[in-house]
C-alpha cells in the first residue's frame, strides 16, 4: 500500500522533520487499542511492504479493533470477525462509504460507477440497474456458453504443452483465460492481439499498480508534490488516457450497430443509455464506469485465487488427490461438466472455500465512517477511515483451528459461506457493499478448477519438491502470488 518509489526518501524526511515537530511524544493510547505514532506521518512508517500482514501483526499486540493514524488522520482497523459481525448487524449502513482519493477520482470518473459511488439514493439506482440488467443469476447463466468455450480453449493450450512436454506457466494463461471471458461477456467479442485490446488491458495492469499503493498526499496534503515528482501522477494519466481511448471507441461502436447483440454487458448498457429499458435512465459516463468496475472487479480478483489454489494443490498432493478422486467419480467418464454436477462436489467447493480463506484476493477492504456511532464501547466519528483486514480475519486463531494450514476439510462440516453476511468469510467484502460480480467469478472459478482436475495430472518441473514452491506475495491491490507459477501437466491416462 505505501508507495515504496519513495519509501527511502520519507524515512529521511522522518527524521528530519522528528526532530523539527517533535510536539507530541511516543504514546499509547488508552485501552491498548493502539500502537504508539510519529509525529507528522502518525503510523504510516509501520504499514510495511504487505500492509494486511503489518496490521495484522499490530492487532495481534494492540487488539481486533485498534485505532491508528495516517498522517493526521484516524483509521479504525477491525481484524476479527466478532467485531466485524457487531458491524454488519448494528452499524453496516453507518459503513456503507468507501473513502474517494485523488487517484480513484481520476480512474474511476469522480466516484460516477457503482463501486465507487456514496451510498444514497443514486447507488442504489445504480445497484438496481446492475442487479436487474446485468449481474442476475439468468444473466450469469447466460454467459454459460463463453465460459464453457474458453475453458475449453484453456484446456486444448495445456494439453498441447503437455503433448510436446514444455512447461505450462498457469500464471500467464490463468490471466489471458480470464481476461477473455471477461471482454466476451463485457464487450460481445475478443480484443486480444490487438494494438487497443492490448494497450487497454496494459492500462488496466498498471492502473491496479498504481492504485495498489498509498498516495502519501492524501494523508500528509503538503508532501502532495512527492507523487509529482517520482512519476506517479504522470502514469495515472497515462493510465486514463489509455483506457478512455479504448473505452470510447468501443461505445461508439456499440451506438453505431443496429444489431448489436444483448447478450454482452456494453450492448445492455448501451440500450439502457439509448433509453431502451422505460423508467430506466445512464449516462455516458456510467456506462464506461460499469464497464471498468467489471475488469477492475473480475481480472486480477479472479485470476489470483485461481493461482493460489493450483499453488496450494501442488503443495498438498493428497488434497489434491481427494479433489481429483471426487470430480473424476461424480464425473464417471464424461468429459463436459455442467452446473448440475458442480453441484455434487462439496469438496471442490471447500477447496475453493479454503482457498479464499487463505488468500482472500482483496486482503483489506476500506471504508468510511457516514455517521458518529459507538462500537464495542468506543466513539467513532463520521468520516474515519475504517480498514477491515479480511486476511487476518483468515488468519485469526480464535476464528478457525490451525489457521495457517491448508485444510479443506474444515468446510465440509461448515456451512460459512462468502456472500457477504458472516464476517468469518469476507472475500468479496461484505453487507451492502459485497460485490455484486461474486455470483460471475465463483462461476469461473468453479468450472475452470473442475476441468483442470479432471483432464490432467500436475507435476512441479526439473524435481523441484513442494517445499521449493514459493509462495511470496505481491505488493497490489490483490494478494496476487509474487512470482509465476509454472508446472508440467499430463494428460489424465485413463
Amino acid at each position: 500500500m505505501v508507495d515504496l518509489n519513495f519509501y527511502t526518501l520519507s524515512l529521511t524526511l522522518l527524521s528530519l522533520l522528528f526532530t523539527l515537530f517533535f510536539i507530541r511524544r511516543l504514546i499509547s493510547r488508552g485501552g491498548g487499542t493502539s500502537p504508539p505514532s510519529l509525529p507528522i506521518i502518525g503510523n504510516l512508517h509501520q504499514l510495511g511492504h504487505l500492509p494486511h500482514r503489518s496490521l495484522s501483526n499490530l492487532s495481534r499486540k494492540h487488539g481486533p479493533l485498534m485505532l491508528l493514524h495516517f498522517g493526521p488522520k484516524p483509521v479504525l482497523v477491525v481484524s476479527s470477525a466478532d467485531v466485524g459481525n457487531q458491524i454488519l448487524k448494528s452499524h453496516d449502513l453507518a459503513f456503507s462509504d468507501k473513502p474517494l482519493t485523488r487517484d480513484l477520482k481520476k480512474v474511476f470518473y469522480n466516484g460516477n460507477d457503482l463501486f465507487n459511488s456514496p451510498y444514497g439514493d443514486r447507488w442504489r439506482k445504480l445497484r438496481r440497474i446492475t442487479v436487474h440488467e446485468l449481474l442476475s443469476r439468468s444473466r450469469v447463466k447466460s454467459f454459460g456458453s463463453i465460459r464453457e468455450e474458453e475453458t475449453s480453449l484453456l484446456m486444448r493450450k495445456i494439453e498441447e504443452l503437455s503433448s510436446a512436454s514444455q512447461p505450462v506457466n498457469l500464471t500467464r494463461m490463468f490471466a489471458a483465460f480470464l481476461n477473455d471471458v471477461i471482454v466476451r461477456a463485457a464487450l460481445g467479442k475478443k480484443y486480444s492481439g490487438t494494438e487497443d485490446g492490448e494497450r487497454f488491458l496494459e492500462a488496466l495492469e498498471e492502473g491496479s499498480r498504481l492504485l495498489g499503493s498509498l498516495r502519501l498526499g492524501d494523508f500528509v496534503p503538503w508532501l502532495s508534490c512527492i507523487s509529482c515528482l517520482n512519476g506517479r501522477d504522470a502514469a495515472i494519466d497515462r493510465v486514463v488516457e489509455k483506457r478512455d481511448a479504448f473505452l470510447d471507441k468501443v461505445i461508439q461502436e456499440h451506438l453505431r450497430s443496429s444489431n448489436a447483440s444483448k447478450e454482452n454487458i456494453m450492448s445492455i448498457l448501451v440500450g439502457i443509455y439509448k433509453g431502451d429499458v422505460p423508467g430506466v435512465s445512464i449516462d455516458f459516463v456510467f456506462v464506461k464506469g460499469v464497464i471498468l468496475d467489471i475488469f477492475a472487479a473480475g481480472t486480477e480478483t479472479t485470476t489470483t485465487p485461481l493461482i493460489w489454489l493450483m499453488t496450494e494443490l501442488l503443495r498438498h498432493p493428497t488434497v489434491m488427490k481427494k479433489l481429483q478422486d471426487e470430480i473424476r467419480g461424480t464425473m464417471n467418464g464424461k468429459h463436459h461438466i455442467t452446473e448440475d454436477e458442480l453441484l455434487k462436489m462439496p469438496y471442490l467447493r471447500a477447496v475453493i472455500k479454503e482457498i479464499f480463506c487463505l488468500h482472500p484476493p482483496l486482503p483489506v477492504f476500506v471504508r468510511v465512517t457516514r455517521d458518529h456511532i459507538n462500537l464495542m464501547g468506543y466513539e467513532v466519528a463520521p468520516k474515519t477511515m475504517v480498514v477491515i483486514n479480511a486476511w487476518a480475519i483468515g488468519h485469526d486463531p480464535s476464528c478457525w483451528d490451525e489457521p495457517e494450514k491448508f485444510m479443506p476439510e474444515r468446510f465440509l462440516n461448515l456451512s460459512r459461506d462468502f456472500k457477504g453476511l458472516d464476517f468469518h468469510l469476507i472475500p468479496f467484502g461484505f453487507g451492502r457493499r459485497v460485490c455484486l460480480g461474486l455470483g460471475f467469478a465463483t462461476a469461473v472459478v468453479d468450472h475452470a478448477v473442475a476441468n483442470l482436475m479432471l483432464k490432467f495430472d500436475w507435476a512441479l518441473p526439473d524435481g523441484a519438491t513442494r517445499e521449493d514452491l514459493d509462495v511470496t506475495e505481491r505488493l497490489g491491490l490483490t494478494n496476487a502470488k509474487d512470482t509465476p507459477l509454472v508446472v508440467f501437466a499430463s494428460i489424465r491416462s485413463d
